[in-house]
């Protein structure tokens, strides 16, 4: 049984979260959702803890049963000009944008974001493990972007995305030093441990 709950301080609110920040290759995803009052679902969780099976079966339910939802991508390039925690934030902007009418207050996973238009919201550390609609969030940020790295992996298969997601694995890595970056990769990251050292 979940233990997870609805926060509701007011009606209309929504919850927001992202995945992918810490990738070396791929978007940062981020997902906004509005779900029903006083709605319950004994599987769901902080995506993080659920199995791949689960995720994939929540996903449909999530869509379906909110009120309202968006889910938004900003890509390496982007990432790579303004960093990976304003692409965050801006990712959770643009999920919210896509929300059928604008919510009466927004919780964040996490402790840092930047007011959106004019709404009240509360940043909540491990909000994806508390609250519904932030659980909702993160499944929904985390099974669109595996869907979209299992997609590029079709044209990059020597990383192996489909298998890592564009994580920083052993595999990932020893594929980089091999084959180089792509287009995908954020180049701002340290790619490899070594990158900086120069074999003169």
């Amino acid at each position: 049984m979940s233990l997870l709950r609805p926060y509701y301080k007011f009606v209309d609110e929504i919850g927001t979260d992202e995945a992918g920040r810490g990738c070396l290759a791929g978007p940062v995803t981020a997902a906004a959702v509005l779900l029903p009052n006083n709605y319950s679902n004994e599987i769901l969780n902080d995506s993080k803890l659920l199995s791949h099976k689960k995720r994939v079966y929540l996903k449909p339910l999530i869509e379906e049963e909110s009120l309202s939802f968006g889910v938004a991508h900003i890509f390496p390039s982007e990432i790579d000009e303004i960093n990976i925690l304003n692409a965050s934030i801006k990712a959770m902007h643009k999920a919210i944008d896509q929300l059928k009418d604008p919510p009466k207050f927004i919780i964040v996973d996490g402790n840092r974001f930047k007011p959106y238009q004019d709404i009240l919201y509360e940043c909540i550390i491990k909000g994806d493990s508390k609250y519904m609609s932030i659980a909702a969030a993160s499944v929904l940020a985390k099974t669109y972007r595996d869907a979209y790295m299992e997609r590029i992996h079709e044209e990059y298969p020597m990383y192996n995305w489909k298998k890592n997601k564009g994580y920083p694995t052993r595999e990932h890595r020893n594929a980089i030093r091999e084959f180089g970056t792509t287009k995908y990769h954020r180049k701002s990251f340290r790619l490899l441990p070594d990158q900086l050292s120069l074999d003169l």
